[in-house]
């Protein structure tokens, strides 16, 4: 198993989640799922196991936690 923390895209984090975009950002706003990761000028994503852990146990999920 490789080391590398993944980066990933809108799209999947949407499809891997279930959420809407607008619960997606709701919820960021919120603190309670994990905030993107700026990768260039106009892209960014989400660290794969942020999205991990939030799939994991979404309702105890808080944003305070080192990623």
């Amino acid at each position: 198993m490789s080391n590398t923390e993944r980066i990933i895209r809108l799209k999947t984090v949407l499809a891997r989640t279930g959420l809407s975009r607008t619960t997606l950002y709701r919820k960021m706003g919120e603190g309670t799922f994990p905030q993107r990761v700026k990768i260039s000028i106009h892209g960014a994503g989400w660290h794969e196991s942020a999205i991990n852990r939030w799939i994991a146990d979404p309702m105890a999920y808080r944003g305070d936690s080192a990623e």
